[in-house]
């Protein structure tokens, strides 16, 4: 069953989630531009380092896990400071805590595939990814929930999210796309461990 047919259709699934990750950061990146900064460069940062992590090929070298680490700390920093805001930015924190946790158990190599993707036993304590998980789906079934209620609760959020004070940089409704794309792309990268 694990033939060529799996390992394309494995590489196809990885590719197709690279670009979703990387589509998602280039809008976040253009809001922020427009905003003025805020969440949306967290947000942009965050589906750039997603599309990289997903990247199914070891780019040599192992230099990956410590700059995507590096740079997750600084996110991970960042979003800190955006929790002076409220607490609608602590899901930046842990996205941004959670990036750290998979760019440090792909380091290690523990449970590393030849893809490059993470999958099997030891690739990280199986607490901690089980609670990712749980956060995760839940994330995406409320972030369903949301996108296909026009009009719902969390529009406050997202407008305090998209950059302030103002009005989102965006329809509301394709900002929330972009979060719902990668909550599915951080929900199928810890699947792979």
């Amino acid at each position: 069953m694990h033939g060529p047919a799996t390992s394309l259709s494995t590489s196809v699934s990885a590719w197709l989630l690279v670009l979703l990750c990387a589509v998602s950061g280039a809008y976040c990146l253009r809001r922020a531009g427009r905003s003025g900064g805020g969440a949306a460069a967290g947000e942009a940062a965050m589906g750039f380092g997603m599309a990289l992590m997903a990247v199914p090929l070891r780019l040599g070298g192992g230099w990956q896990a410590p700059v995507l680490g590096a740079v997750f700390c600084g996110a991970a920093l960042h979003a800190l400071w955006l929790l002076r805001g409220g607490p609608h930015h602590a899901h930046h924190l842990v996205g941004s805590l959670t990036m750290v946790y998979m760019a440090l158990a792909s380091g290690t190599g523990a449970g590393a595939g030849p893809s490059g993707h993470l999958h099997g036993q030891g690739a990280g304590p199986p607490l901690l990814t089980g609670l990712l998980l749980v956060y995760y789906a839940g994330y995406v079934v409320l972030g369903g929930a949301r996108l296909v209620t026009v009009g719902g609760t969390g529009a406050v959020a997202d407008a305090a999210d998209a950059g302030g004070a103002g009005a989102p940089a965006g329809p509301a409704e394709v900002i929330r796309a972009c979060r719902l794309a990668m909550g599915i792309g951080m929900l199928a990268m810890l699947l792979t461990m």
